[in-house]
């Protein structure tokens, strides 16, 4: 079924594209004859333009697991508040991406600042290539503003990390032994009813040989927040069993850098100018409003085309 709604969506791109061209050139026809029609062209080559951007950005991606769901985590570096509030602006950031690009989000896991911000947050993408998009966020992220905490106003400087995983599905077998984890509960902080906010449900599982941690709390019983947890610390096994394999392990060495200067993939200023700059492929956005409303389409796709250049 996900095979067949795939090719279902390439025809009716097919389908889109030929009307569009047809509709431009329709246009162009009338725009020879005379006809004030000139701001409907330039609409349908500027619509027509984005479309193409992001078919092309759909051809970058052809890892195997590029097309599946992602797993995200966020966790803020050394600093405090400053660094756990840049860590519940990144998820913000992510949270409206995904809205925009029609995915879902699920929100797995989230531990509150103890006056702003978060702790650590862990929640899911579901939608087509959510994996093989994020993989560009695969770093440390940094920051760079006045201080809304900071009574004297003094510019401060702060970092979170943000690792992607693919979720696999239960065609895929990885056997996780009852001796190789260790299982905690304890009480959820996040967001919910009575019930979530007053009893142990909440789960963290930690598999020992590699210290991967997945955790869930933001299902009522303790049983379905121990299913989440272990669905996703099979995915993130996975896809650590998957990097030894490819001899590919930096990026998640990369991934779990000293979350400090010197790390970071791409820096957010906002004081004394405003640039958002990638350190890796060098694009450089000045409003930075709306790649924290969540437009990250230009880092993304300048990264993948990245990698299919080192490739």
């Amino acid at each position: 079924m996900r095979e067949k709604k795939r090719l279902e969506g390439a025809l009716a791109t097919d389908t889109d594209l030929a009307r569009r061209m047809d509709d431009i050139q329709a246009y162009s026809d009338l725009s020879g004859e005379g006809e004030n029609v000139d701001a409907d062209l330039r609409r349908e080559i500027d619509s027509l333009r984005s479309l193409v951007d992001k078919l092309e950005t759909a051809t970058l991606l052809s890892g195997e697991n590029d097309a599946r769901n992602a797993i995200v985590t966020i966790h803020p570096g050394a600093g405090g508040t400053e660094s756990q509030d840049w860590a519940d602006m990144l998820l913000r950031m992510y949270l409206r991406w995904a809205e925009r690009q029609g995915f879902e989000t699920v929100l797995y896991d989230y531990q509150a600042g103890e006056e702003a911000g978060l702790k650590s947050a862990t929640f899911v993408v579901n939608g087509e290539y959510a994996f093989g998009l994020l993989t560009s966020e695969i770093g440390v992220h940094r920051l760079v503003r006045i201080s809304p905490f900071d009574q004297a106003k003094r510019r401060h400087t702060s970092f979170a990390s943000v690792y992607v995983s693919p979720e696999i599905d239960e065609t895929i077998e990885v056997i996780i032994r009852p001796e190789d984890i260790r299982t905690d509960t304890y009480r959820s902080s996040g967001k919910g009813g009575q019930h979530v906010n007053t009893t142990d449900s909440a789960v963290r599982i930690t598999h020992i040989a590699t210290g991967l941690v997945a955790s869930c709390q933001n299902e009522r019983s303790q049983h379905k927040n121990r299913e989440r947890a272990m669905s996703m610390l099979r995915s993130k096994l996975y896809e650590f069993e998957m990097e030894k394999k490819r001899a590919a392990t930096k990026k998640i060495e990369d991934s779990k850098l000293d979350i400090e200067f010197g790390s970071q993939i791409r820096s957010y200023v906002l004081q004394p100018y405003r640039l958002i700059k990638d350190h890796r492929t060098k694009l450089e956005v000045g409003d930075v409003d709306r790649v924290l409303d969540g437009d990250l389409q230009p880092f993304i796709r300048a990264y993948l085309l990245m990698r299919r250049g080192e490739k």
